[in-house]
């Protein structure tokens, strides 16, 4: 596939500044508050590709990439019918991440993570050769990262908590350019960003920077590409459960570029994303009001990060309250946030493969199961455009299908880990 790269500049949410990309910003550095920065890309009308082959990268002009990478995948949507019956919804769009191949879903990984992983990889540049790209993850993300970069000779280093790596199984053996470290049984997502942050502060290690990544966003934001140029225009409802919120971020982002466009419609797709109870951070701050976090004791979010059916819901740091973060998107849209139980979320689950014939994942039936919250209480009514983001599925399937192969830790850290640990263990690694 031959690429130019695309052109654009980046835009501090707080301030409006418009400055140019030095290869790997996360931030503005003349901002003094936290702020998103964004792409404004040169091509303000969205061209869809039409090459089968290209995956995600036929969205493109709205990707902050310099190359193509091999084996691209993308999100899949079409109109439901059984399910969209079963609530009593007349135009019910699901956007389906995960194998699928009667819908030409093909993501190996089963889930929307390779969208931000075949976008952040194919943004590193000359400036970053020889460096090692560093993610923290609770498992999904580790796994799509691990694939991307093993089918592209990118090396990677892996920060993911030891009860989490059931979640690193791949199609075939990786290359030893991805290596995995963890911290011990009873960590938590944010003990593996901890760890990853230690092992950035080594020379030739790059943090992939999470959610202040625009390539991270704007990757995830092809799930509205797809919604949205599939329906003809964006819709009035966004569903989504969220850890981060960074998914419902990267929604309303490309929802702004739709209204500039100017052949999507001006309106703003009301952002209605939910979090699993007990774990629900983002959910009591935004029920309080509250731009910022409410104070939540380390010890209990474990506990609760726990008991949730869908860890990789379990941000306990999510880029909620910055200029541009999630609190400004929910407000922006008229969103909301909404809680689900493990038991809700279990018989959305048996309810979606009965109705839509394939399996999701638990953090995909948080989200359905808020779907029928919104319907039950009439916020949703029977007409309106909603756009349901099956953020991963079909690994059930694919299992059946495939023999797979697992990723081990090169190094178990302990909770208490030092810098100094860090990098004696990092200096024995060979990429």
């Amino acid at each position: 596939m031959t690429f130019t790269p695309t052109k654009y500049a980046l835009r501090t949410v707080a301030t409006g500044r418009l400055f140019a990309d030095e290869g790997w910003t996360l931030d503005d550095p003349q901002c003094d508050v936290p702020s998103m920065v964004r792409p404004v890309y040169e091509k303000k009308q969205l061209t869809v590709g039409t090459d089968p082959d290209a995956g995600l990268y036929r969205y493109a002009d709205w990707l902050p990439i310099r190359r193509m990478l091999q084996h691209p995948s993308e999100p899949v949507t079409y109109k439901s019918e059984r399910l969209a019956a079963k609530l009593g919804l007349r135009q019910l769009y699901i956007t389906f991440n995960g194998w699928w191949p009667e819908r030409n879903a093909r993501m190996t990984t089963c889930s929307f993570k390779e969208m931000e992983a075949y976008s952040v990889c194919a943004r590193l540049g000359a400036s970053q050769s020889g460096q090692v790209l560093v993610v923290a993850s609770a498992g999904n993300t580790a796994r799509a990262f691990a694939k991307v970069c093993s089918d592209n000779g990118i090396p990677l280093l892996l920060c993911v908590p030891q009860d989490n790596i059931g979640a690193l199984w791949f199609e075939k053996p990786l290359s030893d350019c991805v290596k995995l470290i963890t911290t011990e049984t009873g960590s938590d997502y944010f003990d593996a960003i901890r760890l990853s942050n230690e092992a950035c502060a080594i020379e030739g290690f790059l943090p992939e920077g999470g959610a202040k990544n625009i390539a991270r966003r704007d990757g995830m934001g092809t799930t509205m590409m797809s919604a949205t140029t599939f329906i003809g225009r964006t819709p009035d409802f966004y569903f989504q459960a969220v850890g981060s919120g960074t998914g419902a971020i990267a929604a309303w982002e490309a929802n702004l570029r739709f209204i500039a466009d100017g052949r999507y419609g001006s309106h703003k797709a009301r952002l209605f994303v939910s979090q699993n109870k007990p774990f629900v951070p983002m959910y009591d701050a935004w029920k309080a009001g509250s731009r910022a976090l409410l104070p939540y004791d380390a010890d209990q979010a474990r506990k609760d990060a726990a008991e949730i059916c869908a860890p990789v819901l379990s941000n306990r740091k999510p880029p909620y309250g910055l200029a541009g973060g999630l609190f400004d998107a929910l407000q922006d849209t008229q969103g909301d946030v909404l809680a689900v139980s493990n038991a809700e979320a279990a018989a959305a689950a048996a309810l979606f493969e009965a109705e839509e014939g394939i399996d999701i994942y638990s953090a995909a039936a948080v989200n359905v199961a808020a779907l029928q919250q919104a319907v039950a209480d009439g916020r949703v009514r029977p007409d309106d455009v909603v756009m349901l983001n099956i953020t991963g599925g079909g690994e059930k399937r694919f299992r059946q299908e495939h023999t797979l192969y697992s990723l081990q830790p090169s190094h178990v850290f302990p909770m208490d880990f030092t810098r100094e640990d860090v990098a004696r263990q990092l200096a024995a690694l060979k990429f």
